[in-house]
């Protein structure tokens, strides 16, 4: 599957079905990624109680926050070799809107359940 495809969306939503539940980890999350090889790519996530339960390539029309990167970063990230809370503490990841429910979300990308999920997810990832 590749990279910013709904497939890979929707690999992502099926695999975090079975994360542990974090109760109030609530939030609807704008993706940008900009100049991957196809364009700028939008894309979106809906978690409920820390779970995965809506992805969908495009737009949502009163998001959370924004998470805006470029292709680098966004790669990055998907291999495994960058960890979303340092990219933002780098300042490669620029989040804009409700950062409260960021802050909520970074237990979750912290946890090893959440590895286990994204190295299982990158085990058919193409570029």
């Amino acid at each position: 599957m590749r990279y910013l495809t709904q497939e890979w969306l929707d690999e992502l939503r099926r695999l975090s079905a079975d994360q542990t539940a974090l109760p109030g980890a609530n939030a609807q999350i704008q993706f940008i990624v900009a100049d991957s090889p196809d364009g700028d790519v939008h894309y979106y996530w809906v978690v409920d109680d820390g779970r995965i339960i809506e992805t969908q390539i495009g737009d949502l029309n009163d998001p959370d926050f924004t998470l805006n990167m470029d292709y680098e970063v966004g790669r990055e990230i998907a291999e495994g070799t960058l960890e979303p809370n340092v990219a933002f503490m780098q300042g490669r990841m620029k989040c804009t809107g409700d950062t409260g429910k960021l802050m909520a979300l970074i237990p979750i990308t912290g946890s090893s359940g959440y590895h286990a999920m994204q190295a299982e997810l990158r085990e058919n990832l193409e570029f």
